[in-house]
């Protein structure tokens, strides 16, 4: 009989999304469990996304509060790790390891420095993500991001090492003044149309940044190095502080705003502990559906919606609606071709083509 050989995925599951699961199933929020295991909020988020062991004592913990027996948990620890090892052998060690990188970017980008030797590099790129190896690299930024991205946007024309390098340099430099507050944030984006009116992105990414980091969100624009299809992400960097990251694929106006409030949505209305990552080939999902339709209210509000589909398709009538909108003609182009109410060669003329230097 031929020889029985062990499934051994390529991929790995910390106990941090089975205690997530279990969470989502009884609706309580991951801040209230962990004010009832004793735990700070940063402490669970840390053990949910695999970055830190689950000892006996949250075994127990969780056994008390969650079900299924302590030996279940320290079972489930056990295989990740070994898991996490077994994978950190098929990626191997420096140069193998630099090869998953944009290294080339990153360089010319400005996010690491080049070094005389691979071991150098190693330890640069090793320094630039905030791990001390390349295992550690692997169970923070490496098969869990791709599963992350696997789970929201399907984008896997993207490679997991660039996509990594991108929402790593995005955390580097975000900022975000206070507290996250939805309510604020929720309110806030009511105000930000109107900065869709302003030409250059001189003008309104200082403003928008300012707006958002007052309500905890980091709104960083990033340009995506190779290997990177992302047009956006978010992610919740910590319990209180988001990050809202932007590259520049897209240059006009339409695509810029959308995927702004599009990735807003995602901080609004989903899981504070999932990854978001959109670009152009994604499946559709529940979640993105709803943020498509966040975007597409928060941009022309329903009290427009009438209107705009009975709006004349020429450039003096779009032009008279925007400014009754409140947002720039670029926009509402966008809206009547994504629609199927405008072809996508008409009107082009009236969305606004930015030019900047991105970081």
């Amino acid at each position: 009989m031929p020889k029985e050989h062990a499934f051994q995925p390529d991929w790995v599951s910390a106990p941090g999304e089975t205690i997530a699961d279990v969470l989502r199933e009884r609706q309580l929020p991951p801040a209230t469990f962990a004010q009832s295991i004793g735990y700070q909020p940063e402490q669970l988020n840390e053990l949910l996304h695999g970055r830190a062991a689950l000892s006996a004592d949250t075994a127990r913990l969780l056994e008390m509060h969650l079900g299924a027996s302590r030996d279940f948990w320290l079972r489930r620890e056990s295989q990740y790790r070994a898991d996490l090892v077994r994978l950190h052998k098929e990626v191997q060690t420096g140069q193998d390891w630099l090869k998953q990188l944009p290294l080339r970017d990153m360089i010319r980008f400005g996010w690491v420095e080049r070094k005389p030797s691979a071991s150098a590099q190693v330890a640069e790129c090793l320094d630039f993500f905030g791990v001390s190896d390349e295992t550690t690299w692997m169970s923070m930024y490496g098969v869990p991001a791709e599963m992350a991205a696997f789970r929201t946007s399907r984008t896997f024309d993207s490679q997991p090492g660039a996509v990594a390098a991108w929402l790593r340099q995005g955390e580097r430099v975000s900022r975000a003044s206070k507290a996250w507050n939805r309510d604020l944030f929720l309110a806030t984006l009511s105000t930000i149309r109107s900065l869709t009116r302003q030409k250059e992105p001189a003008r309104f990414l200082p403003a928008l940044a300012e707006a958002c980091a007052n309500c905890g969100v980091a709104v960083i624009v990033l340009r995506a190095p190779s290997g990177c299809r992302a047009s956006g992400a978010t992610r919740f960097v910590s319990s209180d502080k988001a990050l809202l990251l932007l590259s520049v694929r897209y240059l006009s106006d339409d695509h810029f705003w959308f995927t702004f409030f599009h990735e807003s949505a995602h901080l609004v209305l989903h899981a504070a502990d999932a990854l978001f990552i959109e670009a152009d080939e994604m499946l559709e999902s529940a979640q993105e559906d709803e943020a498509n339709r966040f975007a597409e209210d928060m941009l022309i509000p329903d009290t427009f919606r009438a209107e705009l589909s009975k709006l004349p398709l020429t450039y003096r009538d779009v032009i008279r609606f925007a400014r009754r909108v409140g947002v720039a003609p670029g926009i509402i182009v966008g809206q009547l071709q994504h629609q199927g109410r405008l072809p996508r060669n008409r009107l082009n003329g009236l969305k606004r083509r930015f030019r900047w230097n991105a970081p």
